[in-house]
């Protein structure tokens, strides 16, 4: 099979799908690997370690789409490459279709083989693409929001470890998944005052054995969290149904409520995000003021720290890669039902019922379709 990968042309997205390593990997396996040249320059990744490796370098991500079998990306394709996909082509990306109706269209009409990296399941349930991502923006939400808590930035001017004689910082955590469990550790860490809600009881129980009380764990209502984020200085939304538009649990009256300067992270924006102020900012301009509270929605957080995501993410998609590559997309998906479950869009039909239920589009069971 013919592989690709092109330079990311999200607004300060540095991460590369492919690192020198894994594109040798797929060389190994008797395929042949593309890459647009630049593409991992963000990511600390030269053309000449691309070529190294066995690659082909091509100038421009047309001539990478136009010759390759499957396009493996970081980041879901935007509109200038929508006219790049082929019929029959398979993209193997993030794709977060729920949050984007055009890019959904758009794939539809191609024609293409969408895989998604948030939606394949491994044998335990997890969502293994995912999780390395969710680490990663999870433990970098507390340090953004440590730093636009500082007054210079906006915040209120409170360090979330407080000093002797000074109380800490309130940190309040949506969500505990991953993404959550992640800032709660960074979080508490740091020496902040940390809550967590959630509606899973085990979650909640499971975190409380861990922190032995160093926590408070609440369950999670809507008087809850209006409680919880009256008192909070940074407050971290950590929601996810897998898939599926994020639930807006933070609604915009609750806003009036919050302390001047306290900073909300939303990890979930690329699900829509779970504020009703929330929208999509980028990282030259990552924090807009509402209600007196600084909002950070940067859409593609771990690409703040490339070098370290793109290898994370790397360790997480090469075998699935692999096996599509070796075994042809049909072949792979019959064979890994979690593989499958990353199946978003098959040859114009829409395959995964989160994304069709949120458009009301028709929605095609994948195991129909291979």
């Amino acid at each position: 099979m013919k592989v690709g990968t092109v330079t990311e042309i999200k607004k300060h997205e540095y991460r590369v799908g492919l690192t020198p390593n894994s594109a040798k990997a797929f060389i190994d396996h008797g395929h042949a690997v593309y890459i647009q040249k630049g593409a991992g320059e963000g990511s600390g990744y030269q053309d000449d370690m691309y070529e190294q490796a066995g690659c082909i370098l091509q100038d421009t991500a047309k001539e990478v789409f136009d010759t390759c079998d499957m396009i493996v990306k970081v980041k879901e394709p935007l509109e200038p490459e929508y006219r790049l996909i082929r019929e029959n082509q398979i993209i193997y990306t993030y794709l977060h279709l729920a949050a984007d109706k055009a890019l959904t269209d758009a794939m539809l009409e191609s024609k293409c083989i969408g895989i998604a990296f948030e939606t394949i399941k491994g044998r335990n349930g997890g969502l293994p693409c995912l999780k390395p991502m969710s680490q990663i923006a999870g433990r970098l939400s507390v340090q953004e929001g440590a730093k636009y808590l500082e007054k210079p930035f906006g915040g209120r001017g409170v360090l979330l470890a407080g000093v002797p004689g000074v109380e800490r910082a309130k940190v309040v955590v949506l969500g505990a998944g991953i993404v959550g469990t992640s800032a709660i550790k960074i979080a508490a860490g740091m020496g902040a005052e940390v809550t967590v809600l959630d509606i899973n009881l085990d979650r909640l129980e499971y975190l409380e054995d861990i922190y032995q009380g160093r926590i408070n764990t609440v369950f999670s209502t809507p008087q809850h969290i209006q409680e919880c984020l009256a008192d909070a200085d940074l407050v971290i939304g950590a929601v996810l149904i897998p898939g599926a538009a994020a639930p807006k649990l933070i609604k915009r009256e609750y806003l009036k409520n919050m302390k001047k300067g306290a900073v909300i992270v939303d990890v979930a924006i690329d699900q829509g995000g779970c504020s009703e102020v929330s929208h999509v900012t980028y990282h030259d301009d990552p924090v807009y003021v509402t209600e007196g509270v600084v909002c950070y929605c940067v859409g593609n957080m771990p690409g703040a720290v490339s070098n370290t995501s793109t290898n994370a993410l790397n360790n997480a998609i090469l075998n699935y890669g692999l096996h599509i590559a070796d075994k042809g997309a049909e072949t792979a998906l019959k064979e890994d039902a979690g593989l499958l479950e990353g199946l978003n869009i098959y040859k114009g039909k829409l395959t995964y019922r989160a994304v069709a239920e949120v458009y009301g589009l028709e929605f095609t069971d994948a195991r129909a379709c291979i």
